[in-house]
C-alpha cells in the first residue's frame, strides 16, 4: 500500500493549473466558435485567441504576428526544420544540430539526410554543453541552419543560445532553439537572444497537452508543414485549439510573473535533493553542470542498478520519476543524452532523472531519499558485479570511474 504519493517527472508533463483550468472550462460550451467563422460567435473567440498570441509574444518580446500556434512541441520542431530545409534548398543542404536534442529534432533530421541534407551532429562536454569553437568550425558555405535546444531535458544543461546565436548571424545562418524545457522556466527574450525561430510547449508549465507554438521572426518565411485551409495566416492549416491556446496563455502569464520566486524555491530544494542523494547514497553521481541547469532537474546515476527497474520499484511506492525523456518510453536502447555526455554503455542505463516544483518540501525529499537508499541497496544485493567490489573493498571514485 502506497503511505504516501510525491510526483517527480514535471519534466514529462505538469498537471494544469486550477487557475488555468478556470479560464479554459468556458471555451468548451460556452464560447465555442471556429475563430475562422465570419459571424459574431466566431469573432469572439477569435479575438480571445489573438488577445492569447498577443500575451504570449509578449512574454518573449516578439510580435503577436511572429506567433504561430502548433499541437505542440514536437509539431514545432519539425515545422521549424523541414521549413527551413525545404524552403532554402537551392541555398545549401547543410544542417547543424547537437548529439543531445531531443528525438524531435534528431529524427526530423535524420528524415532529412535520406532526403539528401547533410546533417552534423556537434559532441558536448561532460555537462552536456556545446563547444563554440566546433560549432563554428562546422560551418560551411552549404550550411542553412543552426539548431541547438535551449535547456536539455533529461540533464537540465542551460546552453550557451546566446553566443550559439552571435556566431550563426556572423555567418548570415538561421538559428532555432527548442525551447520546450525552458519557456515559463528562465527568461527568455527573443531579440536579446538573437533567436530566429522557437519551439514551446504548454503542458511543461501547467498548461493543457496538445497545444505549442512556433515562434518565427519577421522576414523568415518556411514552407508549410500542414497544408489544408488557411489557419495562422495560412501558415499552418487545421482549426485551432482554441481551449489549449487561451491554457497555454493564461499558464505561460503565470510561469512568466511567478517564475522568479518560484525558482528561487525549487533550486533551494533541488541543491538540498542532490547533497542528500550524493552524500547518503553510495556509488551515486550527478549529471549536468552543478549550477548552470534547469531550477528543478535531478538527474542522477546509481552505480550497479537499472535505471528502469529503479523507476518500477520506486513507483510501487508511490514516488514517481524516469528514466529519460518521457519520449523515449519502452526504447531499449540507453539515453542518446547520457551517451554523449560520456557515460558508459552500462551507467547510461544506471540513471534516474527526478524533475520536481514548488510545492516539493524538505519533508518530502527526506523521505524518497530514505526509499531511494533502500531500494538502491536491495537491488545492488542482487547484483554480482556490486558484491564483488564490495567484497574486494574498492573505493566510491574507483567504481565510478
Amino acid at each position: 500500500m502506497k503511505s504516501k504519493e510525491i510526483y517527480l517527472d514535471n519534466a514529462a508533463t505538469t498537471p494544469v493549473d486550477e487557475r488555468v483550468l478556470d479560464i479554459i472550462l468556458p471555451f468548451f460550451r460556452e464560447h465555442y466558435g471556429n475563430p475562422s467563422s465570419i459571424h459574431s460567435i466566431g469573432q469572439r473567440v477569435r479575438k480571445e485567441m489573438n488577445l492569447a498570441r498577443q500575451a504570449i509574444g509578449t512574454i518573449i518580446g516578439a510580435n503577436a504576428s511572429e506567433i504561430y500556434f502548433t499541437s505542440g512541441g514536437s509539431e514545432a520542431n519539425n515545422w521549424a526544420i523541414k521549413g527551413v530545409a525545404e524552403k532554402l534548398s537551392n541555398k545549401g543542404k547543410h544542417i547543424i544540430i547537437t548529439k543531445i536534442e531531443h528525438h524531435s529534432v534528431i529524427n526530423t533530421c535524420e528524415f532529412l539526410e535520406g532526403k539528401g541534407f547533410a546533417i552534423t551532429y556537434l559532441n558536448v562536454d561532460k555537462y552536456g554543453f556545446v563547444s563554440l569553437d566546433e560549432l563554428e568550425k562546422s560551418i560551411c558555405e552549404d550550411t542553412i541552419l543552426i539548431s541547438v535546444m535551449t535547456v536539455n531535458n533529461e540533464i537540465g544543461t542551460i546552453e550557451p543560445i546566446r553566443q550559439i546565436s552571435e556566431i550563426a548571424k556572423k555567418h548570415g545562418i538561421l538559428f532555432h532553439t527548442d525551447a520546450v524545457q525552458a519557456f515559463g522556466h528562465i527568461d527568455i527574450d527573443v531579440n536579446l537572444m538573437g533567436i530566429d525561430l522557437m519551439s514551446a510547449s504548454s503542458h511543461k508549465i501547467n498548461g493543457p497537452k496538445g497545444v505549442g507554438f512556433l515562434y518565427i521572426r519577421k522576414g523568415i518565411q518556411l514552407d508549410n508543414l500542414i497544408h489544408g485551409g488557411m489557419q495562422e495566416r495560412g501558415s499552418r492549416s487545421g482549426t485551432e485549439n482554441i481551449p489549449g491556446i487561451i491554457g497555454f496563455a493564461k499558464a505561460a502569464e503565470l510561469s512568466s510573473d511567478e517564475m522568479n520566486e518560484k525558482n528561487r524555491r525549487i533550486i533551494r530544494a533541488r541543491d538540498y535533493f542532490i547533497s542528500q542523494i550524493t552524500s547518503r547514497i553510495p556509488y551515486s553521481w550527478l549529471n549536468g553542470h552543478a549550477d548552470i541547469r534547469l531550477a528543478n532537474n535531478v538527474n542522477v546515476g546509481f552505480k550497479y542498478i537499472d535505471g528502469e527497474s529503479l523507476v518500477v520499484e520506486l513507483s510501487n511506492l508511490g514516488i514517481y520519476c524516469s528514466s529519460g525523456s518521457a519520449c523515449d518510453s519502452g526504447s531499449v536502447e540507453p539515453s542518446h543524452v547520457l551517451k554523449a555526455v560520456g557515460l558508459s554503455h552500462e551507467d547510461s542505463y544506471a540513471c534516474v532523472r527526478m524533475t520536481i516544483d514548488e510545492r516539493i518540501t524538505n519533508e518530502d525529499i527526506d523521505y524518497v531519499v530514505e526509499k531511494l537508499s533502500e531500494t538502491v541497496a536491495a537491488m545492488r544485493n542482487e547484483s554480482p558485479e556490486y558484491l564483488r567490489i564490495e567484497k574486494n573493498g574498492m573505493n566510491d571514485e574507483d567504481a565510478i570511474l
